[in-house]
């Protein structure tokens, strides 16, 4: 049963959480003290929303999503001890099925956050921007408005993949030459992707690449190396093999 508010007697919702109009809470559900869900946010059955997470409007929170987790971090870390903001979802925003978004990210409004994708803390995933099911955006990644990202990608920290970018299921990026034997404190080296460039399915993309702006990956490419803006790269290393057409640019598809 819920009462009167749309709240199922089955949730626990703590006195200091901060619930708008038309909030609809499923069985199971937690949402802790200091939490702010804005008006008609729907949350599911079994999702946990910490203290210190800020809903728009309009927000859709699937079963077993949670909201707001810490990162837990190994002995002599050097994210150890950082003071972390607010998680804040924009408006319209929907989080799929066992999905998880920590502390300290922002998502745009409308964006679509898929099933058991994670989002980690110091991240932001722009407006109407998809992340697809089981991908990772890592921690202090900037993911622009209207990227899509399909199906087990995987973002690395610090990289920056800019507005109306595509990634293809499986994408990969790295950040670390060293694979982790570099001096502590040592700046990683993540790529970048400018505006709506496309990286094909199961690409990877290594350390300190930047893939020009309307560049296209081919698929199963190895980027080794930048890629100029509209150059069209294929294999292993990805190397050129044409332009991009004006025909094939996002303008003339919009």
């Amino acid at each position: 049963m819920s009462d009167d508010r749309g709240i199922s007697a089955a949730a626990h919702v703590d006195s200091g959480a901060v619930l708008g109009a038309g909030v609809r809470v499923a069985p199971g559900a937690v949402i802790y003290a200091g939490a702010v869900l804005g008006d008609n946010t729907v949350v599911g059955a079994g999702s946990v929303i910490h203290a210190g997470v800020q809903l728009g409007v309009d927000c859709v929170i699937e079963d077993l999503v949670v909201l707001g987790k810490r990162p837990r971090l190994r002995p002599g870390s050097s994210a150890a001890g950082v003071a972390l903001p607010d998680l804040v979802l924009g408006s319209g925003v929907t989080v799929c099925c066992g999905a998880v978004v920590y502390a300290g990210a922002a998502v745009g409004a409308g964006a679509i956050i898929g099933d058991q994708a994670q989002v980690r803390e110091g991240s932001v995933v722009g407006e109407r921007s998809v992340v697809g099911r089981a991908s990772c955006v890592d921690f202090s990644a900037r993911v622009g408005d209207r990227v899509s990202i399909q199906t087990g990608v995987y973002v690395t920290s610090y990289a920056v993949v800019e507005d109306d970018v595509f990634l293809g299921p499986g994408v990969l990026m790295t950040n670390d030459d060293t694979m982790g034997r570099h001096p502590r404190g040592e700046v990683l080296d993540a790529p970048i992707v400018r505006r709506a460039a496309r990286v094909g399915g199961a690409a990877v993309i290594v350390p300190g690449v930047e893939i020009g702006e309307e560049a296209f990956v081919g698929a199963g490419a190895v980027v080794t190396r930048d890629v100029a803006p509209r150059a069209v790269v294929l294999g292993i290393p990805a190397r050129a093999v044409r332009r991009v057409t004006d025909d094939e640019l996002l303008e003339y598809w919009r």
